[in-house]
């Protein structure tokens, strides 16, 4: 029976791990977790930020609207206020078509 391998996941992640997710500057993740209320990270006493893999999704999404899409922040927050389920779904959606994308081509390249 083959290995499989299995996600690890933490609990929480710094925000230098989380700038590092999305490629972005640490005050940039700082900037938006002041404009989107979705993003709320544990401080501990020092103030140091802990994100969880809610927090995570919520700036993957962010990220999605604002870097990917081209929306303003005003934009994306109107977005989120109004549709966040449907919002949320068409990420999921994109998402899941992009990693379909990925595995065909490299199904296409192995040919």
């Amino acid at each position: 029976m083959p290995y499989k391998e299995r996600k690890i996941e933490k609990l929480y992640y710094s925000i230098g791990e989380v700038a590092q997710i999305f490629n972005v500057n640490t005050s940039l993740i700082r900037f938006w977790e002041k404009e989107f209320d979705i993003i709320k990270p544990k401080k501990n006493k020092k103030g140091n930020r802990f994100f969880t893999m809610q927090d995570i999704e919520n700036i993957k999404l962010i990220h999605h609207l604002v870097k990917e899409r081209g929306m303003t922040l005003n934009g994306a927050k109107k977005k989120l206020k109004e549709n966040k389920d449907d919002a949320y779904h068409n990420f999921e959606v994109i998402q899941s078509l992009t990693e379909i994308k990925k595995l065909l081509l490299g199904l296409k390249e192995s040919m």
